[in-house]
């Protein structure tokens, strides 16, 4: 739960202040080498021209300055140590102004060069930076939204570390090497958690010194713990009230000299409105930074040296207090710090970029595992000492572990949760091939082996094995279970006979890198690729609305016919894959925006046609050859089968879904809306196995909410056809008067039987306001003796919310220890999506 709740957090903040830290780190690179910038594109102005001509005196160059802006008095003066650098003054505010006029000087005739070149951009870029150069300035709502980002990213960079923390937390490797080879999805998040943990470090010093200008308390209590007090250092010296009077920097100037022996990079100071005491500050030779000083406290008038505040005898505290500009640039580390700083920073949109990406494909992408066809029944045994496992949720496992032993002549094939001691004595090379489900959990039907067996290493010593991890980096512990396996093989004393490899849905590459270990194995080297699944053809004969009014999304019930020799042959809990197509007004409109000729034939197809099955790319480019050989094509669907065999037709149940921009989803669009009665399809079955009922299955406690109804209803319309009754149906959904889905068939059930119990919620509606999870306590005593009496209990909808509540509310009745041995043994069934 923690790191669910870190993780959706993680990305909210990433779209909303992600944004921002963007623009921050971009303005902060740009401010990295401002000074370096300016003096590069200001000779003349920053740097002075070859010349000749004595260095004059500050009292000298206070006076020239003064002359050329009409006796205005001259209020701060930086004296440079380089004759080929400018010196700098500036003049004192007119009235109701902050700051006066800052300008260059040359100190070998006290003429006034003006401001670089670039000092009004950088301004602005600095505006930018601290507060999005916003009305108000730093007292406005910029400044506040940009305190809030800076504590974001302090957030991001803790959190991104925990959710990405590696198995292997000692290995360096986990942490810091990049695989470029990854594409797509998977290339985005390698680039944001591993870069992200090269500069994780530096981003939390950014974002820890960056808090110093965004409020007033942090700033307090950060003197606080760096000095043992919240009185600021190092400021310019307030003006005094009352008229000016001229001020003579020439004793005080011996006095600098002397302290100094002459040897500094720069000084600065401000000339006090009354001519007393005021602080010079000797920028050290060789500094680091600008704010490496000795500050020198001198009385004007006399010259006499009252203080003297050395940079080498001030604590780490007070140098990092009074250095804090130094640290957030990175500077007080030297030119290396500086550069890391200008880099990092100038990554900051990478991860924005980034996680937009990754967000929308989670938005955009429903999970789906890559299916074969199952391989024919092997009767001889090539390899008698070869095992293959598998732990499988929805099949996909299973088939890969069949498909495996089938390359390999025929070995034996068994579900994860019959391996033991003995099974492994016998075998003397296992390939393991394992799912890893939600949030790194194993399958259903392997937790109790995952709790119980892999508590204690396996006796292994004798046995080689590999293992094939499946899983979707979408979840922060992408393969968590297939590591699991990996590790307690290895701690019996088990040999890997190569790495495990990962497997991120549709990984395409990752089947054909485990099928070539395999050929070293003596797999058959001429057996087919493993490839994806040959779709038969259907057609589309009936769309009914079920919920007209409702103010959620539309749902309709679908029906297809098979086409041709397709297959329709299923079992209750299956599942129909569907390729869907384009809107065909999308692709109507690509193809008047590009400009192209949807008719233009290419391979025995239109150019629309081809379109229609694909990836709409973002811009077209090239011939209508070259267009169709870049094409993707688009991912497919999977629904829950709502009837079975004897209707002699597939009946799906479908919720039309709405992206943000108003378009309809990909699957339910193509189903519920642009494709017409009578169009053909292309679609496939394939089994369940985590929702197939045993024979032995007792009653049926099944539920659901929203279209979960579907599978739910395959179940029933089984045992109504099989003369089975007793049943009970609990579900949920929004409304009475417009959620009602198939209330007819329903009642008809309860009539004849199949069902005994139909408890129906209604999360909108004021005299219920109540979700199907909130019902299972209160039938509590039911529904523990009916698990007394052997029932089953099948749940069918969605992944968040519905689905982990109900088995929340299912363990508190139960418990644990009764709800995991119904999941072992297959009464307790889950099909969620």
């Amino acid at each position: 739960m923690t790191r669910r709740v870190l993780f959706q957090v993680h990305w909210f903040l990433g779209i909303t202040a992600g944004l921002v830290l963007a623009v921050m780190g971009l303005t902060g690179a740009t401010l990295s080498f401002e000074d370096e910038i300016m003096r590069a594109i200001s000779p003349g102005i920053v740097t002075l021209e070859p010349g000749s001509g004595r260095i004059m005196s500050p009292d000298a160059v206070i006076a020239r300055a003064s002359a050329a802006r009409e006796g205005r008095r001259v209020e701060w003066l930086t004296v440079e140590s380089d004759p080929a650098r400018a010196w700098q003054v500036m003049f004192a505010p007119d009235p109701g102004e902050r700051r006066g006029e800052r300008s260059y000087i040359d100190p070998r005739d006290g003429r006034l060069l003006g401001k670089p070149n670039g000092e009004g951009f950088f301004r602005l870029v600095q505006d930018i930076h601290r507060w999005l150069a916003a009305p108000g300035g730093s007292k406005g709502w910029g400044r506040q939204i940009t305190g809030f980002s800076t504590i974001a990213l302090i957030f991001f960079a803790l959190s991104g570390l925990y959710l990405r923390w590696p198995r292997r937390a000692l290995d360096w490797r986990s942490w810091l090497v990049l695989d470029l080879r990854k594409s797509g999805r998977n290339l985005y998040r390698e680039l944001h958690v591993v870069i992200g943990s090269w500069v994780a470090i530096a981003y939390l010093l950014s974002a820890f010194t960056g808090l110093w200008w965004s409020y007033e308390w942090y700033r307090t209590g950060a003197m606080v713990v760096l000095t043992g007090s919240a009185e600021r250092d190092g400021g310019r010296e307030s003006k005094e009230k009352g008229e000016p009077v001229p001020v003579s920097l020439a004793r005080a100037w011996t006095t600098v000299e002397r302290a100094t022996g002459g040897r500094f990079e720069s000084v600065s100071v401000t000339l006090p409105a009354d001519g007393g005491k005021t602080t010079f500050r000797v920028l050290l030779p060789n500094a680091r930074h600008d704010r490496m000083t000795d500050n020198l406290d001198i009385d004007v008038a006399s010259g006499r040296l009252l203080k003297a505040d050395r940079y080498a005898d001030r604590g780490t505290g007070k140098v990092i207090a009074t250095s804090m500009f130094e640290v957030h640039r990175g500077a007080i580390f030297g030119l290396p710090g500086r550069i890391t700083i200008f880099v990092t920073s100038l990554a900051m949109p990478l991860f924005t970029v980034t996680g937009l990406l990754l967000y929308f494909a989670r938005r955009r992408r429903k999970q789906a595992l890559a299916e074969i066809e199952a391989a024919p029944v092997v009767t001889h045994t090539a390899d008698e000492g070869m095992l293959v496992a598998y732990a499988s949720q929805t099949g996909g496992a299973e088939r890969l572990a069949r498909q495996t032993a089938a390359v390999l002549g025929g070995a034996k094939v068994l579900p994860i949760s019959s391996i033991d001691d003995a099974v492994l004595a016998e075998a003397r090379r296992a390939l393991f091939v394992v799912s890893t489900y939600g949030e790194g959990e194993p399958p259903d039907r392997a937790r109790r082996f995952a709790r119980e067996t892999m508590a204690t290493p396996p006796v292994a010593a004798d046995l080689d094995y590999a293992v094939l991890a499946l899983g979707d980096r979408e979840y922060p512990q992408f393969c968590a279970f297939g590591h699991d396996v990996d590790r307690w093989l290895h701690s019996g004393g088990g040999r890997r006979l190569f790495d495990t490899i990962e497997v991120d849905g549709e990984d395409v590459d990752a089947e054909r890198q485990w099928q070539q270990q395999l050929a070293a194995l003596g797999a058959d080297p001429m057996a087919a690729d493993f490839a994806p699944a040959q779709y038969a053809r259907w057609r589309l004969t009936e769309r009914r609305l079920l919920n007209p009014g409702s103010k959620g999304g539309p749902a309709f019930l679908l029906a297809l016919e098979p086409l041709g020799d397709a297959a329709h042959d299923w079992q209750a809990g299956d599942i129909a894959e569907v390729r869907p197509a384009n809107d065909p007004a999308a692709v109507a409109g690509f193809l008047v925006r590009s400009g192209l000729d949807g008719t233009a034939l290419v391979e025995g197809r239109t150019l629309a046609e081809h379109l229609a099955d694909a990836v709409l790319p973002d811009a077209a480019e090239g011939s209508a050859d070259e267009i169709v050989a870049g094409l993707r094509p688009l991912p497919h669907r999977e629904y829950s089968i709502a009837s079975i065999p004897a209707d002699g037709r597939i009946e799906l149940v479908v919720r039309q879904v709405r992206r943000d921009d108003g378009t309809l989803g990909l699957g339910s669009g193509w189903l519920t809306a642009h494709a017409p009665i009578g169009a053909e399809m292309a679609l496939r079955l394939h089994a369940n196995p985590g929702f197939r009922i045993a024979d032995d299955h007792g009653k049926l406690i099944l539920i659901g909410n929203g279209t979960g109804l579907a599978g739910l209803r395959g179940h029933l319309r089984q045992a109504a056809s099989a003369g089975s009754t007793g049943h009970w149906l609990l579900l949920g959904e929004r409304s009475r008067a417009h959620d009602a889905f198939l209330d007819d068939e329903l009642q008809s059930w309860l009539a004849d039987g199949t069902l005994a119990r139909l408890d129906r919620t209604w999360s909108r509606d004021a005299d219920c306001g109540r979700y199907i999870q909130n019902m299972i306590p209160e039938a509590a005593a039911v529904l523990r003796e009916q698990v007394e009496d052997g029932s089953t209990i099948l749940v069918c909808g969605s992944l968040l919310g519905m689905a982990p509540a109900v088995d929340a509310a299912l363990r508190s009745v139960l418990g644990d220890e009764r709800l995991e041995d119904m999941a072992e043994t297959g009464r307790y069934l889950r099909d969620i999506y």
